[in-house]
């Protein structure tokens, strides 16, 4: 599985999100962090999709998904445990803490697997 196939969903569900808790709550920190790491996610997904396209990997895109989940996991993370809050602090750090370890997966096994060329 592709690295873009999780991340561009990951970061679009970051954004809205962001949006949900600004709408909701007038929070500007959930507009922020939400709508910020949510575009990078999905501006480092955009990279890797074409960088497959021209049969490449792009260790950009997987530096920035790996780097933007860990500390989201971590950010969030305290935030669960000082708030004991399953939603939203408990839920995107467990989905950014699963997707961390999906993206050190893609790095230790040499980032997406390129098919090789049909005949």
């Amino acid at each position: 599985m592709h690295d873009f196939c999780f991340t561009i969903p990951y970061g679009l569900i970051l954004v809205g999100g962001g949006v949900f808790g600004y709408l909701r709550k007038g929070s500007t920190a959930s507009l922020g962090g939400g709508v910020g790491s949510g575009l990078i996610l999905i501006i480092a997904g955009y990279l890797s999709l074409k960088a497959l396209e021209k049969r490449k990997n792009s260790y950009l895109a997987l530096v920035l998904e790996t780097v933007t989940a860990a500390v989201l996991t971590w950010v969030m993370g305290q935030g669960y445990y000082q708030t004991s809050k399953i939603m939203p602090a408990g839920i995107v750090a467990g989905i950014s803490a699963l997707m961390t370890g999906f993206y050190l997966y893609k790095i230790a096994t040499g980032g997406n697997h390129i098919p090789a060329k049909a005949e």
